[in-house]
């Protein structure tokens, strides 16, 4: 196995170096280093300058530094347009964008209240308690109350209408769905 010669391993130890440089300068500039990383970048400027003055004689290695030059070069330039918007205490190409707001948490589907009735001015506490369930839902969800008279002459409307079918008990089901409140009503035959 043949030993590296000296130009590939000062090619290895400049993208080594050029990847640690890297990573030292998104440290800083996120705010976990306090202070840019000089000595790294001197190394890797001495050890460019020093590859750059030498003859390089294969074509593939040549190839292989010109990138490498090229990359420190173009992280340099972004380096330096960074630190100067830092001191002119402006946003730069590492500032961190705001992001969008988020959008606010979709209202869970679920049921709220379920009740049974036969009749509902027999039944007034089940209507109240209904009521305010209701009313506490379209709240909750931003929407407007309804009066107490509306809500009970709607109440006894399904009531009459689902009892003049084979219906002994009318259940009202109060529940969130998509974001909005919804109401339902449904005969339940021989008391269940």
């Amino acid at each position: 196995m043949t030993q590296p010669s000296e130009l590939e391993r000062d090619l290895q130890l400049l993208e080594v170096e050029l990847r640690k440089l890297e990573s030292e300068y998104n440290m800083f500039f996120s705010g976990r280093l306090p202070k840019p990383p000089w000595e790294t970048r001197g190394r890797v400027e001495a050890l460019v300058k020093r590859l750059d003055r030498a003859y390089i004689q294969n074509y593939g290695d040549r190839f292989r530094f010109s990138t490498l030059q090229t990359r420190f070069a173009t992280f340099s330039e972004l380096w330096e347009r960074g630190m100067r918007s830092r001191e002119e205490g402006r946003p730069g190409p590492f500032a961190r964008r705001p992001s969008a707001p988020e959008a606010p948490p979709k209202a869970q589907d679920r049921v709220l209240h379920v009740t049974a009735c036969r009749d509902p001015l027999k039944e007034m506490d089940k209507l109240h308690d209904l009521y305010d369930r209701l009313v506490d839902a379209r709240r909750e969800l931003g929407e407007e109350g309804i009066p107490f008279h509306k809500f009970a002459e709607l109440v006894k409307g399904q009531v009459s209408r689902l009892r003049k079918g084979d219906v002994d008990e009318v259940a009202f089901r109060v529940s969130v769905k998509d974001g909005r409140v919804n109401f339902t009503a449904r005969g339940l035959k021989g008391g269940k």
